[in-house]
């Protein structure tokens, strides 16, 4: 974090790629928490660049003003052309106020200069309530701190923050300690650590150091500062200059530690740094190691090695990470290592010409904010094209009505399916609702940037035994006729999974050739159980112990996060063990895929004239604006209850999807990895689905982890107890329909999922006034 004054920044010309002029592409209103002149760090290299092919707007936090209306002052970079917002709020404003105040600013300012459906750039959740309401080209956070864990960070921070990502397109973070950390939160997250303008820092090279030795630090100091070991090193070393620049921030001045060889100059322009850098022989990094710099990326250390100084800091993880292993970069974790470390660098120091600094040199070769938004800007453009293209349409149908029949909230199997039966059945009108940026919920499809038709969620195979569900979902969709395969790694084998009699061949080099040996052979190593009430009973009762280890144990482990001894016998009955050579998955009698993937399935069930789709939108941000006389709710039931009795446990996954240039990748689509040691569960390969044909496949690795989206609810008694009790204050709301998986606490199949959605509308048909009105005023009722 460096300082500036935005009216004296200069940047080079780029000589990596020639930009279109401004307006050429979707504008960007940046929503930042750091004010454009305080310092010239990530979002300020950013959005400087952007601004050479877009008009960019940067919105401030409020001032207080001294009069009585809120206003909203703008300027205009000079350097740039990033036009300053900041909005100017009257003292003594109530808090209930601020929010739609600086909410009607905003408006007024997009308007003013004519932005619409500009690219929304998030810094800070906090700005998400007074913005999340306009109809964006893309969301994109760009997390570059874990903001949560700073000084005086608002209660509200993290809720807002997992709503910003549930509603992004992309998300960007500040180092590759926060990607881990938040990898599994969203499916287009990207690292991108702390990049540097070279030539810049470059200069300090040519500016003589001073005559005794001086180590110094640039930036913001703040509770990230080990001031104790600022104050150590210069105790130890009274011949030595320490020089910190920067403002003082989130501490007080009398924190500070005061030695007479402790310089503290105060802010800096970005064009002073490289001769501030200059007098110095050693460039220091005295983070303190705490939760607010668990997962900082700091932009200085290739800024100090491009301006030629060699560094001593304390073991930040980015740091040790991606410059550790460099002569010029010394790691000291204490007070007494760190004097020692800046001794040996005022060595290298006195040695410009080593090859210390050759090595620090070629480290920094490919890195510049050029190529950094570069690589964003096309993942920004992909994000934009994808929002374009979805179906239905971002421009929802018509405008947004001040009423209506029912509001469904979620645009998945249950919301979509209950949406439409009120609808064309009923004759009602219909806003459906959905947080995420597109309909189908976790049956989502899309083409990836080489045009292969994945799942974003991981793969959904549509398989049924229900006549009337198939014939009610093929009025939306023609079908592929696919019937899943599925092989387990074991060792270096392939064998089918679920256990047939070809897997216990290939497995112990037998010939098993009747159902009845297989069966026999089973016998023999099943033990038996007195009373089967774990998923190990089931499997242990059924083919044994070595079986058990070699296909559930590990499987288990990892999906669930507990051993199969801790979770219910319903986990590991979902699949047989046969004696035969069936090898497929599922033998339901209906087994296709939608010809066109499930997105469009979806957009013609909800393409319907009494249907409005508004996607990207959280139903508590328009319960206030809109009237409806019946709520359908299909999101997690204890969400809905405010978690007033816990949350209920899920497991999540988190899918790394990757493209590959061959043909094919497996011989199925889907290879499971029971072995524990593989962190993923199983990888699918979507064309084998699909039926695609195309020079290149898309495969997805699917990880399961603790947090994330709730996928599977854990079945444990405990849980289910705990689900009791939302279900009992479900009973109470006569006003509210719950519905589809989350709503109820349970993990079904599309299918199941489908049929109960039926089920729930035709029971609406009898009890709730606004359906059974809309049937008796002419709609053709159900007859499934």
């Amino acid at each position: 974090m460096t300082t500036i004054i935005a009216e004296h920044k200069s940047l080079p010309d780029s000589t990596v790629v020639e930009l279109a002029r401004a307006g050429a592409r979707d504008p960007v209103v940046c929503f930042s928490h750091l004010r454009w002149d305080f310092v010239f760090q990530r979002p300020q290299h950013l959005m400087t660049r952007f601004a050479q092919s877009r008009t960019v707007i940067y919105f401030e936090e409020p001032l207080p003003d001294d009069g009585d209306v809120a206003w909203i002052q703008t300027r205009v970079c000079p350097m740039s052309g990033v036009i300053i917002a900041t909005p100017r709020l009257p003292l003594g404003l109530p808090e209930g106020e601020k929010a739609p105040t600086l909410k009607s600013l905003l408006d007024g300012l997009l308007a003013e200069q004519s932005v619409v459906h500009p690219v929304l750039w998030y810094y800070t959740p906090m700005m998400l309530p007074l913005s999340r309401h306009l109809q964006a080209a893309a969301v994109i956070y760009d997390c570059m701190d874990e903001l949560a864990n700073f000084r005086f960070a608002p209660p509200e921070l993290r809720p807002l923050e997992q709503e910003l990502i549930a509603t992004a397109d992309v998300v960007f973070t500040g180092g590759y300690s926060l990607y881990e950390a938040k990898g599994h939160l969203h499916a287009n997250i990207h690292p991108f650590p702390s990049s540097v303008d070279r030539a810049h820092f470059a200069k300090a090279r040519a500016i003589a150091t001073d005559t005794t030795p001086t180590l110094g630090f640039y930036g913001v100091i703040d509770e990230r500062m080990d001031l104790e070991m600022i104050a150590a090193v210069a105790d130890a070393r009274p011949d030595w200059t320490i020089v910190m620049v920067g403002p003082v921030v989130k501490i007080s001045e009398d924190e500070l530690p005061r030695r007479a060889n402790i310089e503290y100059l105060g802010a800096r322009s970005y064009d002073q740094l490289p001769a501030e850098l200059g007098r110095w022989h050693v460039a220091l990094m005295p983070f303190a190691i705490n939760d607010s710099t668990q997962f900082i990326s700091p932009t200085k250390t290739p800024e100090y090695l491009a301006g030629g100084r060699p560094v001593v800091s304390t073991p930040i993880r980015d740091v040790v990470r991606h410059y550790g292993a460099l002569e010029a970069v010394a790691i000291a974790a204490d007070a007494e290592a760190f004097v020692e470390a800046c001794d040996a660098a005022l060595c290298l120091a006195a040695d410009p010409t080593g090859s210390w600094l050759a090595d620090a040199d070629a480290a920094l070769a490919d890195l510049s904010w050029d190529r950094t938004q570069i690589r964003m800007n096309t993942l920004v453009d992909r994000a934009a094209n994808a929002r374009k293209t979805a179906v239905p349409s971002r421009r929802p149908r018509g405008a947004r009505m001040t009423h209506y029949d029912a509001l469904v909230v979620g645009a998945g199997f249950a919301g979509a399916v209950l949406a439409e039966r009120l609808a064309s059945d009923a004759g009602l009108s219909v806003l459906v609702v959905d947080r995420r940026p597109h309909i189908g919920g976790n049956a989502y499809d899309r083409l990836d940037d080489a045009g292969v038709l994945i799942h974003e969620y991981g793969p959904h195979i549509f398989h049924t035994n229900s006549a009337d569900v198939f014939a009610y979902l093929s009025r939306f969709t023609r079908w592929r006729p696919y019937e899943h395969r599925v092989l387990a790694e074991v060792g270096d084998k392939l064998v089918p999974m679920p256990i047939n009699r070809t897997t216990l061949n290939q497995l112990y080099d037998l010939d098993l050739q009747t159902d009845e040996a297989a069966a026999e052979f089973l016998a023999a190593r099943a033990e038996p159980v007195e009373k089967v009430r774990t998923s190990e009973d089931v499997v242990v009762s059924a083919v044994g112990r070595e079986l058990y280890e070699t296909f559930f144990q590990g499987y288990t482990r990892k999906q669930w996060g507990l051993d199969p001894s801790e979770l219910d016998k319903s986990v590991t009955s979902r699949v047989p063990t046969r004696t035969n050579t069936d090898d497929r998955y599922f033998t339901d009698t209906f087994q296709a895929m939608p010809l066109e993937g499930y997105t469009r399935m979806f957009a013609r069930m909800l393409d319907h004239e009494n249907i409005r789709v508004e996607t990207g939108v959280d139903y508590r941000d328009i319960v206030d604006e809109i009237t409806f006389d019946q709520l359908i709710y299909t999101g997690p039931i204890d969400e809905f209850f405010d978690h007033c009795h816990g949350p209920l446990p899920y497991r999540s996954l988190r899918f790394q999807h990757e493209t590959l240039d061959q043909e094919q990748f497996q011989s199925v689509a889907t290879v499971n990895s029971p072995d524990e040691a593989t962190l993923y569960t199983r990888v699918t390969e979507y064309k084998h689905l699909t039926g695609q044909v195309h020079p290149k496949t898309s495969v997805t690795f699917e990880y399961p982890t603790a947090e994330g989206d709730p996928y599977y609810p854990i079945p444990r008694p405990e849980n289910q107890a705990l689900f009791k009790q939302y279900e009992a204050l479900a009973a109470g709301r006569t006003d509210v329909v719950f519905a589809g998986r989350l709503a109820t606490y349970r993990y079904y199949n599309m299918d199941q999922v489908v049929g109960q959605a039926l089920a729930t509308y035709r029971k609406m048909a009898r009890v709730v006034p606004a359906v059974s009105k809309g049937l008796e005023n002419g709609a053709v009722a159900a007859t499934l």
